[in-house]
């Protein structure tokens, strides 16, 4: 099949690389210290994605409503989601040694959120960058640029595999709604 001009550039982008055994090693040392406050870190990354990325709550309705980030803190709905996330990420990060394992796992949660979600893909990029914001704030000693780099590949990893599901399973650009299209800038606070 031809592929056009413009279809083969965003996908080589998008393509991403396997980590090193060295850089798997920087993100696992790095995650597992986080992980150790997994729900509180959690909870930390969605409350920042959803103060930043408004839009991004059109897809929770059991807490679209809420604005203030206490508010999303306290919100038992929103601490077993990010268990869920955090969850997820532990998993990719512990068989980061096995591809096929990270591939599997990442095409059932991009699966999950194109077909049963309506999910538009663009967030997971949106989160992956929160979550490398919250974990350079959570080790600016101790975060070399080594780290950062192998941080930034998975983040690559995971953005190029969930999108490949969302290919597999025939994803369609949803309409965005009228009053909250997506972002891709964070919102200018008060």
């Amino acid at each position: 099949m031809e592929k056009v001009p413009g279809e083969m550039e965003i996908e080589r982008r998008e393509r991403s690389e396997e980590l090193s055994e060295a850089e798997r090693k920087a993100v696992q040392a790095t995650w597992a210290r986080l992980y150790a406050n997994c729900e509180d870190v959690g909870v930390a990354i969605l409350v920042r994605f959803f103060v930043n990325f408004p839009s991004a709550k059109q897809y929770f309705s059991q807490f679209k409503h809420m604005e203030e980030p206490l508010e999303m803190e306290r919100s038992p709905q929103l601490r077993k989601h990010a268990c869920r996330v955090m969850g997820a990420l532990n998993t990719v990060v512990e068989n980061l040694h096995d591809p096929e394992k990270v591939s599997s796992v990442l095409a059932l949660v991009g699966k999950a959120h194109a077909l049963k979600h309506k999910v538009e893909p663009v967030y997971f990029k949106i989160l992956s960058g929160v979550i490398l914001e919250v974990i350079a704030e959570e080790f600016a000693n101790d975060f070399p640029p080594e780290t950062q780099r192998a941080w930034a590949k998975l983040r690559g990893l995971i953005y190029s595999h969930v999108t490949a599901a969302y290919k597999e399973v025939g994803w369609v650009q949803q309409v965005p709604n009228a009053t909250t299209p997506p972002a891709t800038q964070p919102s200018s606070g008060p």
